[in-house]
């Protein structure tokens, strides 16, 4: 048995084993170029936009113009003075607040309805449901653009126009597609000797549902829930549509036409807006990110 181990050690620490598998990252110039370089590329490109809002935020208007004796990507001179607009002389903290308001309650009904639908479409086994979770997709990949001629008549018969009912009851047009879509692939990984054992020991659906199949889904569920808030955070078209008044208007909408006036951009309170205005994702994916990267790679194995 000695024998045995101590020809297989030796076979394991042969090099051109090593060079078949992560060997070739053994030498630093190796390691520059497959790993570090595109690494620093992927970090630059990913957190430039934010350096940008932010030095712009607290740029003063005349270094943002004089490019002659201002070097644009650094502040010489820092000033608040555009974020203190923004919060005090603007409407940017109502906009924040119906933002916050609209994306949990459109997110919260959402996720009450994705639950119900992927679960009748994954754990009941009904004829035709493989069909049902085709279309459910495919109702997903429908655009706004179109959506929003109907939705419309809708809120205005309902008398729901520029109220924040208009968009908590319309974004849920597209977050339960999604929502339903992303859970199924989750509930599709429950085993379901699960439920079997459940039934047989007389247990009901809702029994299951609530008691064994959502505490085994909380990653799918937060999940979910993270990218539905997102899509309801960053959602635009529709906000336009439905909203009119300044003090109903989210974010997104807000910033745009209330910061832009005709050829006048007032760029240090628009990048203001846009960097206080990703915080709140910004903090919910940093919060949940275990969750969430455990919900990607699939927590519940048999």
């Amino acid at each position: 048995m000695a024998v045995i181990k101590e020809a297989a050690t030796k076979k394991t620490k042969r090099p051109e084993l090593d060079e078949g598998g992560m060997g070739y990252l053994q030498s630093l110039p190796r390691r520059v170029v497959t790993v570090y370089l595109p690494l620093l590329v992927f970090v630059i490109v990913l957190l430039f936009p934010f350096y940008w809002m932010t030095i712009t935020a607290v740029k003063p208007n005349l270094e943002m113009t004089d490019y002659a004796n201002f070097n644009p990507f650094w502040v010489v001179h820092p000033t608040l003075e555009h974020i203190r607009y923004l919060l005090f002389d603007t409407s940017y903290p109502g906009w924040l607040l119906n933002t916050i308001i609209i994306s949990t309650a459109a997110t919260f009904l959402s996720l009450l309805a994705a639950v119900f639908a992927a679960y009748a479409i994954e754990r009941l086994r009904f004829s035709g449901a493989r069909q049902v979770g085709l279309a459910v997709f495919l109702a997903y990949l429908v655009p706004p653009s179109i959506l929003f001629i109907p939705l419309s008549v809708m809120v205005f018969n309902l008398g729901l126009y520029d109220t924040p009912f208009a968009l908590i009851l319309t974004y849920p047009t597209f977050l339960v597609p999604f929502c339903t879509w992303l859970l199924m692939g989750y509930f599709r990984s429950i085993p379901f000797e699960l439920e079997e054992c459940a039934l047989i020991d007389g247990a009901s659906r809702w029994q299951i549902l609530t008691k064994i199949v959502l505490p085994l889904s909380v990653p799918g569920l937060i999940s979910a829930g993270i990218f539905a808030f997102t899509l309801s955070w960053n959602e635009f078209i529709y906000a336009l549509t439905f909203i009119q008044s300044s003090e109903n208007k989210t974010v997104p909408v807000g910033v745009l036409t209330e910061l832009v006036r005709s050829d006048v951009y007032e760029w240090g309170a628009l990048m203001a807006g846009a960097l206080i205005g990703s915080l709140p994702v910004v903090v919910l994916y940093s919060f949940f990110v275990e969750h969430y990267v455990s919900s990607m790679t699939g927590a519940v194995k048999e």
